[in-house]
């Protein structure tokens, strides 16, 4: 069943009626409805097309983190074979809310990373809604470790509100585990590419975003800390969310025009969730794309590129 958000009221009015016409027409096969139900959905999809051309960066926020959005496991299963998961950190414990392993896209060897959030309330709880505990981002650095042995691409697919902040992952030093995971991201001598599908949630998206390009999704948000929190420090009233969304500058377009990610991949109108296959495809180009690029580049020039990247952010402001 689709979910709607608030602004989609209108949409959610004449697809119910198209639903009471198609539900009609099941009980009295006499009943013609099929000029009534292409008039309604043509409407719907104009009036879909005109609120998505509009949104903003509140309603982005809510798209991004809308339920029925691909998540990690759906990218892996439509992009990827072969898939092979990589499990615990080797110093404590295995960590739900960060994916990582090994596969194939489009034949060639990969190394992968992601944050799950998952799709159901026990899977929401198993990956910790994907808020990753230290241990997460130990065992990102054990992926990224191995994928620079081997002189493997390396993929992040990030998606989470942020690190965890509870007392065990504190004790445990998250800080640290987060800035040692940026540090071996920055260092690697092979090309890594992450993309934002939903939220980018402070250094819990930095420690596996700071890659060589990082892209985002149309509808995806990626911000120092969460509207809600930005909110509550700024103003102390976490209800000024949407204020804090558009002073922020968390879009896609926002963050592209200030060079803080390398491109845009596009969603349908509805987003992602309506039309999942259309991101799949839109996705596995821009992949296919960066290992391109990357693909006659040394270890030394990779490096290079990755910082003089990340040096250059502000220096045109």
């Amino acid at each position: 069943m689709q979910s709607y958000l608030d602004f989609e009221k209108p949409v959610a009015e004449l697809e119910g009626k198209i639903a009471e016409l198609k539900a009609l027409a099941t009980t009295d096969q006499a009943v013609s409805i099929d000029e009534e139900v292409n008039r309604l959905s043509a409407r719907a999809d104009e009036a879909l097309v005109d609120i998505y051309k509009r949104l903003t960066p509140w309603q982005k926020t809510q798209v991004a983190r809308h339920p029925q959005r691909p998540h990690f496991s759906d990218y892996i299963a439509g992009l990827i074979t072969e898939w092979a998961p990589l499990a615990g950190d080797r110093k404590f414990a295995e960590d739900s809310a960060i994916q990582a392993g090994l596969g194939r896209f489009n034949g060639q060897s990969i190394a992968i990373l992601g944050q799950e959030k998952g799709n159901s309330t026990e899977s929401r709880l198993r990956h910790n809604f994907g808020m990753a505990r230290p241990e997460g981002y130990r065992k990102a650095v054990r992926i990224m470790d191995m994928a620079d042995r081997f002189n493997i691409p390396l993929v992040s697919f990030v998606d989470t509100a942020g690190a965890y902040p509870g007392i065990g992952a504190e004790e445990r030093g998250q800080a640290e585990a987060i800035a040692r995971s940026t540090e071996k991201s920055l260092e690697l001598g092979v090309p890594n590419l992450a993309i934002i599908i939903g939220e980018g949630g402070s250094g819990g998206a930095i420690a596996i975003a700071t890659t060589n390009r990082v892209l985002m999704l149309e509808h995806a948000i990626y911000s120092v800390i969460s509207p809600e929190g930005g909110a509550s420090i700024l103003w102390k009233d976490a209800a000024r969310a949407q204020d804090a969304a558009t002073n922020m500058k968390i879009t896609a377009t926002d963050l592209l025009g200030f060079g803080v990610i390398d491109g845009i991949i596009p969603e349908p109108s509805g987003g992602a969730h309506r039309q999942p296959q259309f991101v799949m495809d839109a996705t596995r180009n821009a992949i296919a794309t960066f290992l391109s690029d990357f693909a006659g580049k040394g270890r030394l020039e990779t490096r290079e590129h990755r910082r003089e990247k990340f040096l250059a952010i502000g220096s045109t402001f």
